[in-house]
This record gives structure tokens, sequence and C-alpha cells, in this order.
């Protein structure tokens, strides 16, 4: 039995989030989203309109343009987190979810500096990573076959998709039909080996997430 737990990266966007709100709505299924602060600020009643569902809301950034890991002038980790956390408010969830910006899903050294730690750990943030990231930002059309394959490889799969103009989300509902179809049960909570730090407590070994 596989258990899937789904997230959107990048938004909120005007055109494709409402869309992935219906689809989820129509299949019963919560999510989180991962939201960049520079969107959010134009486009918060989005974001209000997905926590009034029942979806869970977090941090993904202010820009989204560079892995925190990689900044190495001070103080820009710490903007890219604390401004959107000032735009999120009372959008984000208790335990204050933040997924860092994996530049393709890559999980490795580069995704948090020990800046960005120092700030999430005071803050009481739980930082989220993932396990399954089908890409549906390069194979907009394709993707179901791919995030089936990896969320079926796994016990619980934290999937990483994006509500973002490509297309790729005209086929979501394909996508939960068919992942339902083969016996996937859906949740918002997320796996415990995709969280790194819970509440500003580190939780799982960082350092192969933390540059030098």
């Amino acid at each position: 039995m596989t258990t899937i737990t789904l997230t959107f990266d990048n938004g909120p966007d005007p055109d494709v989030t409402p869309m992935v709100l219906r689809t989820l709505r129509r299949h019963g299924t919560q999510a989180t989203f991962f939201v960049i602060g520079e969107k959010l600020r134009d486009r918060r009643r989005l974001s209000e309109h997905a926590r009034g569902e029942g979806h869970w809301i977090g941090n993904h950034t202010y820009t989204h343009l560079v892995p925190l890991g990689q900044s190495r002038e001070g103080g820009v980790a710490l903007r890219e987190i604390e401004q959107t956390d000032t735009l999120l408010g009372d959008l984000a969830h208790p335990r204050q979810f933040f997924r860092p910006f994996g530049n393709g899903g890559n999980l490795g050294s580069g995704l948090l500096n020990r800046e960005a730690l120092r700030y999430l750990q005071a803050s009481g943030h739980t930082c989220i990573l993932w396990n399954a990231v089908p890409e549906d930002w390069v194979y907009p059309e394709s993707w179901v076959e791919r995030a089936l394959d990896l969320c079926f490889a796994n016990e619980h799969s934290l999937l990483v998709l994006h509500d973002l103009p490509t297309g790729a989300m005209t086929h979501l509902d394909t996508f939960l039909h068919r992942a339902k179809d083969r016996g996937a049960t859906f949740v918002q909570e997320f796996p415990g080996d995709c969280i790194i730090l819970e509440s500003g407590r580190i939780v799982r070994d960082i350092q192969p997430y933390l540059s030098d």
C-alpha cells in the first residue's frame, strides 16, 4: 500500500492555482502549497482561499532564485525566509513550514547555509524536503506516468508538483484517479524522513543539506 502526500511549489498563480484547488476539492484531497513571497505579495487571496479549504501554506523563499546554501553574501538567506514569513502572517501553519529551493529537486549540500539554519531554528520552523519529483515543469504532458512510478516506489511519497502555467496541472485529475485506482491513499501529513527540522529542532542529520 502506498501513501502519497501532495505538495505544490512556486505559486500562487492566478490561472493555475484555482484549477488545482477545484481538482483537489473534487477528490477530497488536502495538500500543502509552498509559496514564493514575491508572488504571495500580490496574490494573497489565492493562498487565503487555499487555506480556507483546509490546505496548508508554507514558505518557499522570497525570490526562488538561488539555493540558500549557495548564497555567500551575509543576510541574503535570512531575508529570503524572513520576508516571506512576514507576508504569510496568519496564513502560516502553526508548525511554520519551510521548504528550501532545490534547483530541480536536488537533495544535497547547498539547500541551506548556517545563516538560514540559525534563523529556522530560532523562529521555530519545520523544514520539509521531498522524495518524489517528477519534473512536471520539464515534462508537462507526460509527468503523470513519471509521478506514479516514483510514488509507488516508496511506502510514503512526498510528491512535489508546481502550480505554474506550464499546462502540467491540467493532468492533475488524471494523476489522482490513476493513483487511487492503483490503491494509493492520500494524506496531508509529511513522511517523517522528509522532515529535517520540527518546530526549530533538528530531527534528522542536517549535514548533507548544509553548505560549508
